[in-house]
């Protein structure tokens, strides 16, 4: 009897623990058509998404307030630095409530590129709904076809993808 309740609460756990992973899991996959989207920048211009078609794009999903994000932005720099020239961008999506302080964290984390938008940090904004956000650093690594080439890749996965391509 004992032993059946423990396998029955074993079960239920790992039942949920697989909808909250698939829950989490961004809606678009390896494969797929990056849906396109229209937002206002930081510099008070208006993009696409589809305005980069041709290039190696690296949407990027973060926050001033996000630890593991902050980490990983010299990272990303730095693989914009390298690649830049060659073909690549980076639009960052800002998962904010402060607008000041993510204004300040481009700053300070030399985060250069012109693609940055602000959106709601509680994960109720457009793109974060389009894409099915739920935490971040998220990214898609998005080909010159607009095809997505990879999700939440570590930056040195990246920049590997990058060199075979690029280079």
């Amino acid at each position: 009897m004992k032993n059946t309740r423990t396998l029955l609460i074993i079960g239920m756990l790992a039942i949920v623990a697989v909808v909250f992973y698939k829950y989490r899991q961004p809606r678009f996959g390896s494969g797929e058509l990056a849906p396109d989207f229209e937002v206002g920048l930081l510099n008070g211009e208006r993009a696409k998404l589809s305005d980069l078609k041709g290039k190696f794009v690296l949407l990027q999903f973060w926050g001033s307030w996000c630890g593991p994000c902050r980490r990983e932005n010299p990272e990303l720099v730095k693989i914009y630095q390298e690649f830049h020239g060659k073909g690549f961008e980076i639009f960052s999506i800002g998962m904010e409530q402060n607008p000041r302080a993510w204004q300040n964290a481009i700053q300070n984390d030399g985060m250069v590129w012109k693609y940055h938008s602000m959106e709601s940090a509680d994960f109720d904004g457009g793109r974060a709904l389009q894409y099915n956000i739920k935490s971040i650093p998220a990214t898609f690594l998005i080909n010159p076809e607009g095809q997505i080439m990879g999700v939440n890749l570590k930056p040195v996965y990246i920049e590997r993808m990058l060199k075979e391509k690029l280079h």
